[in-house]
Formats: C-alpha cells, sequence, structure tokens
C-alpha cells in the first residue's frame, strides 16, 4: 500500500502490485496525470453463463478506470462510496479499453465517469461514480 500522498510512479506501482488487478488480467496502457487508460484481454474464464463477459468484470474495470483517474490526479488514496453501471452491449473475447475523467472534485469527494470499449471501438459499458479521498487527518 502506498502512503497517502503519493508520486504517479507509486500510484501507478500500487495498482500493479495488486493481486486482484493481475489476477483477472488487467494492463495499463496509459497512466500520466488525469489521462489514464486500462486494458484487458477478455478470456472465458471471465465469461457468466450466457457465454459473455460477466458484469462484474465492467465493474471491476470501470471501478479501477475512475480510480485511477481520481489518483493520478490527486495522488491520494480513495474509496469508492457508489457506482452506478450501465451496461449497453455484451463483450466476449477480444480486447477492452477503458477510460475515466473527474467530473467534479472537492476537497473529501469527488465524482467520475468511464467507458469501456470493446476493440471494435463500441461503446459497451459507462459508468459514474462518487469516492471519498482519504487524507491526512
Amino acid at each position: 500500500m502506498t502512503s497517502i500522498t503519493a508520486t504517479i510512479d507509486e500510484v501507478r506501482k500500487s495498482f500493479e502490485d495488486s493481486p486482484y488487478f493481475s489476477h483477472i488480467g488487467f494492463e495499463i496502457a496509459q497512466f500520466e496525470e488525469g489521462n489514464v487508460l486500462l486494458n484487458l484481454a477478455v478470456h472465458e474464464n471471465l465469461y457468466n453463463v450466457n457465454g459473455t463477459l460477466h458484469g462484474g468484470v465492467h465493474a471491476s474495470m470501470l471501478d479501477l478506470i475512475l480510480g485511477m483517474a481520481i489518483r493520478s490526479t490527486t495522488k491520494t488514496r480513495c474509496s469508492t462510496i457508489n457506482l452506478n453501471i450501465n451496461y449497453l452491449a455484451p463483450a466476449g473475447e477480444g480486447k477492452l479499453t477503458a477510460s475515466g475523467r473527474i467530473l467534479q472534485k472537492g476537497y473529501k469527494i469527488v465524482t467520475a465517469e468511464g467507458e469501456i470499449y470493446d476493440q471494435e471501438n463500441s461503446l459497451i459499458a459507462k459508468g459514474i461514480g462518487t469516492f471519498k479521498l482519504i487524507r491526512d487527518k
């Protein structure tokens, strides 16, 4: 775990070192302040009973990209308060890419939105989340 306030390299490393992050197979394609892209190569171990990507993977990807976008800017740890997702299309094998951006940032609370696109650049899911910044007391 990184300190409460970290450098951008420490923030990136904290995500890459997460056991869950690597277990699912996420890969950071870009990690700059306010500009983060996350990739996932979809494989059948992530499928639901319908033979498409499980909605929980969409949720994880959106939660991660929103947290990454926030942390790339604030360099401060954060915790998800709320996450709303619209599932727009099923995903099968191939590569997904997620991006996120901050909509509003206060001292303690941040709202961000993100999208997941398939390899044909079709929007498959969109989410908006509210996060609490974890600051020194």
